[in-house]
């Protein structure tokens, strides 16, 4: 009877540990590059707080990112690091449009290697013969290159660059050219430049006339997923806000 007994037991614990995991529920989060750090930490904190919530996170340039939503990859919230690619879902129905949110701002910043010898003070100096290679993320899917068309067009320098423009598939691809030293300047997001620490040094931020700020939306397809507008909610809540803060990111 006593092994009777076990066996019911450890039934009953199997059981129960397959319907918790029934009961969990799962959601997917395509992020821009720029928040990999903070959103990877803002995930840890959310699930710590909402006990049966399991986040998947996805990072990638906002570009790629609408791809892959187009193509039909399951993705339950969405945040852009620019208000055009998230108007191109809305467009293209795949965001809920009550749930988006502006949470959080950045800004775009030209950097150099850390021991970058070059001396460079602003873009103007770019167009120098000393400088041979400038890497900013591709306009058409990085929203930190589209930033960067509109300051040096706005400059008049974008036409003059372009020989020596090194295109990234997403802004930490930039910031690593940067690092490295395989280009001689870069157009980054400040976060990432913050992330980088003493890697690099800034020259100058961008003046750009649409400030960076980053939407964050529930798909369509996961509309009747609470736990995806929960983590919308929790962008913008305090303690949401004070993780984003912490990597450099500021209030919208």
């Amino acid at each position: 009877m006593k092994r009777f007994g076990t066996s019911l037991g450890l039934a009953a614990l199997l059981l129960m540990l397959m319907t918790s995991a029934a009961c969990a529920e799962e959601i997917i989060v395509s992020a821009a590059a720029s928040l990999t750090n903070a959103m990877t930490m803002v995930k840890q904190k959310f699930e710590a707080t909402h006990p049966g919530v399991k986040v998947t996170t996805n990072f990638a340039s906002s570009g790629a990112l609408l791809k892959q939503m187009e193509q039909g990859a399951p993705v339950d919230v969405f945040c852009s690091a620019d208000q055009k690619t998230m108007n191109d879902a809305v467009a293209k129905g795949l965001i809920d449009t009550a749930t988006r949110r502006d949470f959080v701002k950045n800004a775009v910043l030209l950097v150099v290697p850390a021991d970058s010898k070059l001396g460079l003070k602003g873009e103007k100096d770019l167009t120098g013969a000393s400088v041979k290679r400038v890497a900013l993320g591709n306009p058409d899917t990085v929203p930190a290159g589209r930033y960067t068309k509109e300051f040096l067009t706005t400059a008049g320098l974008w036409d003059g660059l372009k020989p020596k423009f090194v295109y990234g598939e997403n802004v930490r691809q930039v910031l690593d050219y940067v690092v490295r030293g395989e280009v001689d300047a870069g157009f980054v997001f400040a976060t990432d430049a913050f992330q980088a620490g003493m890697k690099v040094h800034v020259i100058k931020e961008a003046e750009i006339k649409t400030p960076p700020l980053y939407p964050a939306a529930v798909t369509k397809a996961a509309a009747k997923k609470p736990a995806a507008k929960a983590f919308v909610d929790y962008l913008l809540g305090p303690d949401g806000q004070t993780t984003l803060r912490t990597f450099g990111f500021m209030k919208p």
